[in-house]
């Protein structure tokens, strides 16, 4: 399992190649509940989840049913981690602003909510809800649809209903994979078309997404999930170990990868994995000649996720560059992430954190420039946009500033 980072091959770079796979088959999909809607959906549901659909949506008695079947000790763990969540994308918000930049010459922004966004919420992933729908709610989206596989009984998961409840959805639909993507992205008889998806899912959500993007908005490529952890001889491999198995939980498609200049860290945490239950593949631990390398294969890779453990670790954070998230220390688990330490944990993934971030009160709004000026002002100005219009071979924009001097 310990490989050396000059045998590394770019292949291991590469985790795009599971979502390329799996087009032809999201296209079928995307084409068929674009022709048939709500058919369609019932019939993959069937297919995929082994599911009969009579109702689409949740029902509002549905709803309260569900809400009253979650345990009340789970229900008050979900308020904490609401608290939480509220509380760090609060701070997210940016208001509205004008300021006068010279004499007479006042430059603003305003930031508007978009009106209706999609949120995908995995099978048995409440928490999820609580991450997509939080900062929605906190932008000011008017409508927030949420979609969610049923469970077998065709039933919706109550968790999730009890957490959407919480996080302010508008309306819940029993409608999962690529199926639902294409849903939001058209609208059906039954789903409303929206203008943004958001929230992650397994490889046929996330190709879904990407190919609709002519269609719909989405937040980012959030696929198979993903742990990247730099550690040095100071680090516990037992956390070590705890946390690249806590990432296979996610499915035989994540992957967790150990990045250190320490034999005795690498091949203790290889002989803790050695005997555990995961996917070949799943698990790398890649041992460099310092940690100058390790900070350089961590910003190549690109986590999802990314643990530091380390003797001196705010050295290491100054020149990471690509990560979705960084979690600092021996107990700062990915796990405590996940749930309730406020932040988000629906992050980029396959290397996509080079150029996008993780889900924000900024995913649900838009911004708008405000110009206003007096005549002293675009006095001011006159010869310099004339000047630069004619350069454009823009005569009628020159003449449009000096119309106003006639």
């Amino acid at each position: 399992m310990i490989t050396r980072l000059s045998d590394i091959d770019r292949g291991f770079f590469d985790r795009e190649q599971d979502l390329r796979a799996v087009i032809p088959a999201v296209k079928e999909i995307i084409r068929a509940v674009k022709e048939r809607g709500d058919t369609a959906l019932r019939e993959y549901t069937r297919k995929f989840d082994s599911v009969s659909l009579t109702d689409i949506e949740v029902s509002a008695p549905e709803r309260e049913a569900a809400v009253a079947n979650v345990d009340a000790e789970l229900k008050s763990c979900i308020r904490t981690a609401f608290d939480a969540i509220w509380k760090f994308h609060y701070r997210q918000k940016r208001s509205a602003w004008l300021e006068e930049f010279a004499d007479g010459l006042y430059i603003g922004e305003l930031y508007r909510p978009l009106e209706i966004v999609g949120a995908y919420v995995p099978a048995g992933y409440f928490s999820t809800a609580l991450m997509c729908l939080i900062p929605a709610r906190i932008a000011g989206v008017r409508d927030i649809i949420v979609c969610s596989p049923p469970c077998r009984d065709g039933n919706p998961d109550p968790r999730i209903v009890y957490a959407a409840e919480l996080a302010g959805a508008t309306r819940i639909f029993r409608v999962g994979g690529a199926q639902a993507i294409a849903a939001l992205a058209f609208g059906t008889e039954t789903v409303p078309r929206v203008e943004k998806i958001v929230g992650p899912g397994n490889v046929y959500v996330t190709v879904a997404k990407m190919l609709l993007r002519d269609h719909v908005e989405i937040d980012f490529p959030a696929g198979p999930s993903e742990i990247l952890i730099i550690a040095d001889d100071s680090a516990n491999p037992c956390f070590i170990t705890a946390d690249m198995l806590a990432q296979a939980e996610h499915g035989i498609k994540s992957r967790a990868v150990l990045v250190t200049h320490s034999v005795r860290i690498a091949e203790a945490v290889e002989e803790s994995l050695s005997g555990e239950d995961s996917a070949e593949g799943q698990n790398s631990i890649i041992l460099t000649s310092g940690m100058e390398e390790s900070i350089e294969f961590a910003n190549r890779y690109a986590p999802e996720h990314l643990v530091i453990m380390v003797r001196d670790p705010l050295s290491v954070l100054k020149r990471i560059n690509n990560a979705g998230s960084v979690f600092i220390g021996d107990y700062t688990p990915v796990a405590a992430g996940d749930y309730a330490t406020g932040a988000n944990h629906i992050l980029p993934t396959a290397g996509y954190a080079r150029i996008y971030s993780g889900l924000d009160v900024a995913h649900f709004m838009h911004r708008i420039t405000v110009q206003h000026m007096d005549r002293y002002a675009l006095a001011r100005l006159r010869h310099a946009v004339t000047k630069l219009a004619r350069a454009e071979g823009m005569e009628r924009h020159a003449r449009s500033i000096e119309a106003r001097f006639s």
